[in-house]
Order: C-alpha cells, then structure tokens, then sequence
C-alpha cells in the first residue's frame, strides 16, 4: 500500500490544460511560469507572505549570482523537482537561523509591496550566494506530521478488511517524523486513537464522517531515506522547519513534538533507497497474524524510474500468501480518491507502483481532513 502525492500543489496554474489535466503541472517546463504556478499555489494555500518571496524569484532572471544562474538554468522539470521550494527553503533558513531576519516582515505579512520583496530576495541572493546555491542540490523534506492522519485513517479502514496488527513500512522517510505515528495521538472526526499523553496531537478539522471504529495495532514500523536527517541534532531539524511555509504555524510545532519523541527514542530508517529498502524488507518473513503496509508521504515523484520499477517488481514477487491482496488508496492532484485492489499473479497487476493506490498526505496547509462520502471509501485529505 503507497501513499501518492505532490507536494508542490494540487491543481491550476499553467492555463486551462493544466487545470483539465493535473498530471501537466508537473510537466511545465518554463522556468518563470512554473514560478509563477508554485506562487499562486501558495496564495490559494493560504501562504501569501510565501506566495511574494517565491514570486520575487523572477526578479533573478538577469541576476548574475550563481544561485541564479542555477535557477533558470535548470536542467530537468521545475514543479516536479520542487524547485520553487528549495531555495525558499534556504531563503527561510536565513530567517529562523537569525542570520538575516529581513524576509520574516514579507513572511509575516507586514510587507505586502511585490517591487520591495522582489528587491529584497535579488539582495539576499547576491549576498548569500554561497550559501543558499547549495539548497538546490536536493528536493525540500516535507517531513510532516500532519500527513500521519490520512495514513491513521487509512488503518482504521483496512482493519474492517484484513488483520488490524499492522507492520509498518515507509520509504523516504526523511527524519522518520512518519515512522513515529505509533506514538502520536489522534482525533479524526472525533474518532481517537494512539497515545493520549503524547506531545505529538494530530486534530485536524474533519469534515464529513468519521472513521470506522475499529482499533488498529501498529506493532513494527520502520523506514529508509538514502540520506537520512538526525531528528536529535539542533541544525537537522532546523533544516526540517525551513522547509515549512513561515504560516503553517502548528507544523512547526509539530516539529518540535517529533522531535522530542526522537530524543526519548530514535526512529528506525536504515540508509537505503527505496528499492533496495523493499526488495529486502519484503523478502523477510512476515510475522503471523499481521499485516504489511508499505507506505510513503510524498516521495514518489522523487523516485527514479528504474527504483520505481524494482519496488513494483519486489511487490509482485513478494512470498504468495493465502488470500492476500495488496489494497490502497490514493488522492488524485485534483484531490478525488480512488481505491485498488490487486492480487499478485493475477495479470491485473498495474504496470508502475505509482498506481497503487493508498492514504495521499493531508494538506495540513489548508487544515482538514475528511471522508469525501460514506464510510467504506478513502479519505480525501486536501
């Protein structure tokens, strides 16, 4: 079961085929007009000091700092690679760090001026050149919490369908924020789970019905992140907060609780690529009485194409067990769900692992979750 998303938006920009055909978003290949889609993202995300610096990135285009040169020099697909994001992160970086605050009055609202952001972020740039082109060598690591309510809802759905003990497996896992949601608390429309003296409380506003009341068992859940980020350590986790848009308060604070559970106990994430994680976890034996889900929170597009192949590959050829199937559930870019069930050796199943379907991360930005209809379907969780 895989958890499919983008984390750099969901739907618009690009013009109407954009709009019509989600999937074009990722495909845009105009540096300036990816810009400008990630930009309005974020404004109809509710991030508008982030919407102005990301735009500001356009008053770089005759820049001659290297950061961006890099930037409209781009090799490969803007949306997909978030490039957007990665230098905002590192723009970020220089607020919280406190080594340069000036952004946080464009962050915090208090300037609404595009010509004075777009000054300020030319300014930055030129200044910390050598420190912020490094921020592009990777894509921004979403660790977030928040995500974990789709995927704790997506257990309190299956455990109606197949054994409730749950072995838990994710790939990507970044600081393993994900891999620790056996320890989290969770009021999903008033349907609670987890651990009630937690620090870590997932409460989203829900709409719609709640979850089915059942009770879910995590008993193993573990990771793999080919570089994985040390939670305990001050600067790692600062890095994680960069990431974050400046107006998604509650997730920074959700860091701060993952990470102190990291420093009561580490989670587990071997170093590992996603295939090399799935083709050995899967061939283990699974204990009796349990249940494997293979997971991820917005990884997937970030995955090589041969990785994706072998990961596909390593779930068909997983050990036969009676009566299993692979079950999921996803949310498309438009934010629709949709469900799949597949038995191995059956010739039905799909040709990449991208279409395994599963629990889509929670637009926490946007701040609900919620059963789109009746209770037997998956959680649309935009």
């Amino acid at each position: 079961m895989m958890a499919d998303g983008q984390d750099s938006g969901e739907t618009g920009g690009g013009g109407k085929a954009a709009s019509d055909n989600p999937g074009a978003v990722m495909e845009i290949a105009s540096i300036p007009q990816a810009i400008e889609w990630q930009s309005r993202h974020c404004e109809e995300a509710g991030a508008p000091g982030t919407a102005m610096v990301v735009r500001a990135l356009l008053a770089l285009e005759d820049s001659e700092a290297a950061t961006a040169r890099r930037i409209f020099g781009w090799q490969g697909l803007t949306l997909k690679d978030a490039l957007p994001l990665r230098i905002n992160g590192g723009l970020h970086h220089l607020v919280l760090s406190g080594e340069d605050t000036r952004l946080a009055a464009v962050y915090g609202g208090q300037v609404r001026d595009q010509a004075h952001a777009d000054a300020l972020v030319r300014e930055l740039v030129e200044t910390y050149d050598t420190r912020l082109l490094p921020w592009l060598d990777g894509p921004p690591q979403t660790n977030e919490a928040g995500r974990s309510a789709s995927l704790m809802a997506g257990l309190l759905w299956l455990a109606e369908l197949v054994c409730p003990r749950f072995e838990m497996l994710e790939i990507g896992s970044s600081a393993g924020i994900n891999t620790m949601m056996d320890r989290y608390f969770f009021d999903l429309g008033g349907r609670t789970v987890g651990q009630a003296g937690s620090p870590m409380r997932i409460e989203p506003e829900w709409k719609g019905e709640a979850p089915p009341a059942t009770s879910p068992e995590i008993v193993s859940i573990r990771g793999c992140d080919i570089a994985p980020v040390d939670l305990t350590d001050e600067e790692a986790a600062l890095r994680l907060k960069s990431y974050v848009w400046p107006e998604a308060s509650e997730r920074m604070h959700r860091i701060d609780a993952a990470r102190e559970l990291a420093m009561e106990s580490p989670p587990d994430i071997a170093r590992l690529d996603a295939a090399g994680f799935v083709t050995q976890a899967l061939g283990q034996d699974q204990a009796e009485g349990t249940t494997r889900v293979l997971f991820h929170s917005i990884v997937w597009q970030y995955v090589p194409d041969f990785q994706q192949d072998a990961v596909i590959e390593a779930m068909e050829e997983a050990p036969p067990r009676p009566g299993v199937r692979w079950r999921g559930f996803r949310s498309r870019p438009t934010g629709k769900p949709s469900r799949t069930n597949w038995s191995p050796g059956t010739g039905t199943e799909p040709r990449r692992a991208s279409r395994i379907c599963s629990p889509a991360p929670t637009r926490m930005a946007r701040g609900w979750s919620g059963w789109p209809s009746a209770r037997g379907s998956p959680p649309s969780l935009r």
